[in-house]
């Protein structure tokens, strides 16, 4: 690297090591930053890559599993997975989010023992290794809190350096009346250490303890475990609820500039790192906090795009594209050399708090009661003045389309469709839960064996019976598989869905949701364009503005488009991609 090079990487790391420790020698923290990230005798080198959007491109799509998403009671499910990723995903999906694969206590993997060590139960490193040479390899870092039960923990219980200055503790007198959580359990739980009492910090559960960032040591384990990872084949770094990583007393404790201190200085590191590595933030909270983590081109490469889930479930349940197209159309570009993860569903619910101040409370209730009418759940979370509010909704996304606020009807398979294909449509990565590639109805049984909301939307499937179940092409889990790896392997192959290629959203009739894409060199248009109703809907060839000397055709049905015709059609749940060009 030359010496201006350098000299502008040490600047940035002394300037952000001194906001967020302004009491320590940013210098020496800083050489412990390049030991903790770097392997040794290596250094911190900006990669040679162009500027701009090259991170990632149209081919670039997500599958979200647990590594023991199927299963079958004699192999590794690591090597199951594998099997599943070869044989169904291979030229559908390129990356692939293993949710923590680490051992762990509770919470579905996300109350970490040990970040060192692939759980056993679903195989060890080599089997991670093998994923991460075939696919773009997501991990989770999960950097708010640990286990109560690892080693880290027990260590500080006992007073053991540097373990006994882990955990971040507080005092029953203190004021966290404005402390915002995701939970309603209580917020400190006293425990016994050898230095007495001490109340520590839970944001999430009395299993998942927060650890202390306002320690440096802490800092610097965790940028040892991405090297870790990185060296075991990861290549995106998810930081999981990174909003409350750092805390004061008498504040919301959430968003607090020190985390985004915290998260632009993994950015830079990132950067600098031999290896391209992307860093996507989790943060399930509204629209403008969750924005503010791209920072000014400097935090996180891709945040997820949180409105989402409920804007588009509530579309395809009332039939009107309405408030999804109000946020779309105020919806900024994502920066340059930064993108939006588009998803429907996930490991967790769908999350009720990015739809605040998007979709009206009324309008958010009757999706509410339609989720429940379906068999779903709802989790709640505590307000700062001791009340509740729905936090997000759990069931799966393919069952929760199965009615829309007027009832059931025949339509379920294509509304379902209709709501993965507006994922695939928008400016942004897409990613894909296994369940909604299974159409994996809910699991009420594993909510009452494991006496959790979120198990509803996590069913373990037996690998010989979803096999079957795939091989016959008329069950409806093989009909969702083959409809959205279809789409995927055609969108896959169009320069006008680039994560950052051009999005206008349409003003059309209320039931269709339309985006007008363009490629980055200009070179092809298409015109996506979404029936979320159960009628029959025609849009003229005017309100799109087909250009009349050019050949339009229809992706998805190979229609052949006339820009002089009257109107295009649009069967219920019917989707069009129109393009000049594919």
């Amino acid at each position: 690297m030359a010496d201006a090079q350098r000299m502008n990487f040490s600047t940035r790391l002394t300037k952000l090591v001194g906001e967020i420790y302004p009491d320590l020698d940013p210098h020496i923290l800083g050489s412990k930053i390049v030991e903790a990230f770097w392997p040794e005798g290596t250094r911190p080198r900006k990669r040679g890559r162009l500027p701009g959007n090259t991170l990632w491109s149209e081919h670039d799509a997500l599958l979200i599993t647990y590594g023991n998403s199927v299963q079958d009671g004699l192999h590794k499910p690591l090597d199951l997975l594998h099997d599943f990723l070869l044989r169904y995903m291979k030229g559908v999906v390129n990356g692939v989010h293993i949710l923590p694969f680490f051992p762990y206590t509770s919470d579905d993997g996300f109350a970490v023992s040990d970040f060192r060590a692939v759980n056993p139960q679903l195989g060890d490193w080599p089997d991670i290794n093998r994923i991460g040479s075939e696919f773009h390899l997501m991990s989770d870092l999960v950097l708010n809190h640990v286990s109560s039960q690892g080693a880290w923990f027990n260590a500080y219980r006992q007073g053991q350096h540097p373990y006994d200055k882990f955990f971040f503790e507080a005092s029953p007198d203190d004021d966290l009346s404005m402390v915002v959580r995701p939970r309603t359990t209580p917020l400190l739980q006293e425990v016994e250490t050898s230095d007495g009492i001490k109340h520590v910090w839970c944001t999430f559960s009395h299993d998942q303890i927060d650890l202390d960032f306002r320690n440096p040591e802490v800092l610097l384990e965790f940028l040892r475990i991405i090297r870790l990872h990185v060296e075991n084949g990861v290549r995106i770094i998810r930081l999981d609820a990174v909003a409350f990583l750092w805390k004061v007393a008498g504040t919301s404790s959430i968003h607090l500039p020190q985390t985004h201190a915290v998260v632009k200085l993994m950015r830079m590191l990132c950067d600098y790192a031999a290896e391209t590595i992307i860093l996507l933030t989790e943060t399930n909270v509204p629209k403008a906090e969750n924005l503010s983590y791209f920072g000014n081109r400097d935090e996180a490469h891709a945040i997820y795009n949180f409105p989402l889930p409920p804007l588009i479930l509530h579309a395809v349940m009332s039939g009107s594209a309405k408030y999804l197209s109000k946020w779309s159309r105020g919806m900024p570009p994502a920066q340059l050399g930064c993108a939006y993860l588009n998803f429907t569903a996930s490991h967790d619910g769908i999350g009720m708090r990015p739809a605040e101040g998007v979709l009206p409370a009324e309008e958010q209730t009757k999706v509410i009661d339609t989720v429940k009418e379906i068999g779903g759940l709802v989790s709640m979370r505590a307000l700062p003045d001791g009340g509740e509010a729905p936090y997000e909704l759990n069931t799966t996304f393919f069952a929760a389309t199965g009615r829309t606020f007027a009832g059931e009807d025949d339509h379920h398979l294509a509304r379902f469709i209709c709501s993965q294909t507006i994922v695939m449509s928008m400016e942004g990565i897409p990613a894909f839960y296994i369940h909604s590639m299974l159409g994996t109805a809910n699991d009420h049984e594993q909510v009452a064996h494991r006496g959790m909301n979120r198990a509803i939307n996590r069913h373990r499937w037996d690998y010989p019976t979803l096999e079957a179940l795939l091989a016959d092409a008329e069950t409806h889990h093989a009909k969702v598989l083959h409809a959205l790896s279809e789409r995927l392997r055609l969108r896959a192959r169009q320069s006008a869905f680039h994560p950052n290629a051009t999005q206008f959203t349409m003003v059309l009739d209320d039931r269709v949701f339309g985006v007008w894409r363009q490629s980055i060199d200009r070179a092809q248009s298409i015109f996506a364009l979404h029936n979320v109703s159960a009628d029959s809907v025609e849009i003229s060839p005017v309100a799109i503005n087909l250009i009349e000397d050019e050949k339009w055709t229809d992706l998805l049905s190979g229609e052949a488009i006339d820009p002089g015709a009257q109107a295009i059609t649009l069967a219920p749940y019917q989707c069009r991609w129109i393009t000049n060009r594919g």
